[in-house]
């Protein structure tokens, strides 16, 4: 029997695959469990659309991604911090204080997560933050720490 892999079996297909696997095994476990469906022109061409329609949300996935990048560029994320001596902070800026700050100054919003801050600003002045936006697409954003009176 010909199936269309809707999940990835160990052993026997990838998602998205068509292979021939024996009748028993198809109908006993594959399709039992969701994890294949027959391969009837009916369901070869629904899979076909639904390929279409996710390569299509994709693009414009990575489109906003590649738009929200040139916007982040041109603004600056301000952040006020009481600091000592020299510039040194008590305590740190992190990420979830610039994606909130980013937030409410500019109303953007950018998870947290997706911030690669190695480590925690200590310092006042200017900061490149780098972030992933989209699989494909990085980005930066500019911190400026600044002293709290």
């Amino acid at each position: 029997m010909k199936v269309i892999f809707l999940k990835d079996v160990k052993g026997k297909g990838k998602k998205g695959e068509v292979k021939n696997v024996s009748d028993g095994y198809a109908r006993n476990y594959l399709l039992k469990n969701n994890l294949a469906e027959e391969a009837t022109p009916a369901n070869l061409k629904a899979w076909e659309a639904r390929k279409r329609k996710n390569a299509e949300l994709e693009q414009k996935e990575k489109g906003e991604a590649i738009q929200l990048k040139e916007t982040l560029e041109k603004i600056t994320v301000e952040i006020k911090a009481k600091a000592g001596d020299g510039g040194r902070l008590f305590g740190s800026i992190t990420s979830k204080q610039i994606a909130d700050t980013l937030a409410k100054q500019h109303g953007y919003k950018v998870d947290r997560r997706k911030m690669e801050l190695e480590q925690p600003i200590r310092a006042l002045g200017y900061t490149n933050v780098p972030v992933k936006l989209h699989p494909e697409v990085s980005g930066t954003i500019k911190v400026h720490v600044v002293e709290e009176k």
